[in-house]
């Protein structure tokens, strides 16, 4: 099993798909070559910023190796599973290994409610499939059989099962993960808290479509969060929330690919049937990037 540490920034990367529906590797490549340059510490495809309940297997591949030879092994690459099946997310993290991942975020989605024991099989065989550190992703919001602070504290003993994100916009359910795992499983933030009360209460990074615009400020906050410096945390971290409030008004991948448009890369628009974000909210995120200096 892998040694490595995951900490830090960790941005959920956006899929670039051109109209043909052909993976714009080159624009990829270079964004995560620029938040590699802005000091990240890891590269996330295939969150919910990557839009990955849109794309084909084909699409997914492709993301996943465009990235990880980008990344050039500079920063860990970790890669999103996501299926309603066992054996696909199995299928999924394996291959994913054999490209050259550092680490698996498994979520599970799911069209009928799954009872705790069929949530726990799930995650426990993503994990038993690959020798790479796994990630588990909770988001109540979105998923229909969601991770119960039983089924965390029984997957935090599985041995590489090492960290989980939490995306509930619940900070006190964070802390809640924090003392029933006790130690065995490090937490995550999402764009849902605030990375720097996270941070506080012993998190050790977040993975969030935010950190995909706005690379120095995240970098800048988590670094003085390590330093214990929480009046510079809290001066950084006050004009960056308005980006959470923006994803919070309009779509999460409209808003980013709308951001990275601003910023020059060709990201392109939400998969249909997702809208784009309509002038209002390009202006909103236009005003948004230049008040934190990231436009």
């Amino acid at each position: 099993m892998s040694d490595l540490d995951f900490h830090g920034v960790f941005p959920y990367l956006v899929s670039p798909i051109d109209t043909s529906g052909e993976v714009k590797a080159d624009v990829l490549a270079r964004l995560c070559d620029d938040l590699i340059e802005a000091g990240v510490h890891g590269l996330t495809p295939l969150g919910s910023t990557g839009e990955f309940a849109y794309l084909s297997w084909v699409q997914r591949r492709r993301i996943v190796g465009v990235v990880v030879e980008a990344a050039k092994g500079r920063v860990p690459v970790v890669a999103g599973v996501a299926s309603t099946t066992i054996a696909d997310a199995v299928s999924q993290a394996r291959e994913f290994e054999r490209l050259g991942c550092q680490g698996i975020l498994a979520i599970l989605e799911a069209y009928f409610p799954i009872s705790d024991e069929g949530v726990f099989e799930y995650f426990k065989a993503v994990a038993d499939s690959v020798s790479l550190p796994v990630v588990l992703y909770t988001n109540p919001t979105f998923q229909r059989s969601d991770l119960s602070l039983p089924v965390i504290e029984k997957l935090s003993r599985v041995p590489n099962i090492r960290y989980i994100k939490d995306a509930s916009s619940n900070t006190g359910r964070l802390l809640s993960i924090i003392n029933k795992v006790e130690g065995r499983m490090k937490i995550f933030s999402a764009s849902a808290h605030i990375p720097v009360c996270v941070m506080l209460i012993g998190g050790v990074g977040w993975m969030a479509g935010p950190a995909c615009i706005a690379p120095r400020q995240s970098v800048r906050l988590y670094e003085a969060c390590r330093r214990g410096d929480w009046n510079a945390a809290m001066e950084i971290q006050r004009p960056l929330w308005a980006l959470n409030q923006a994803f919070a008004k309009y779509n999460l991948a409209a808003c980013i690919k709308g951001a990275l448009e601003l910023q020059g890369y060709a990201v392109g628009v939400p998969l249909p049937p997702q809208a784009p974000l309509l002038s209002e909210g390009i202006e909103d995120v236009r005003r948004t990037l230049v008040a934190i200096g990231a436009l």
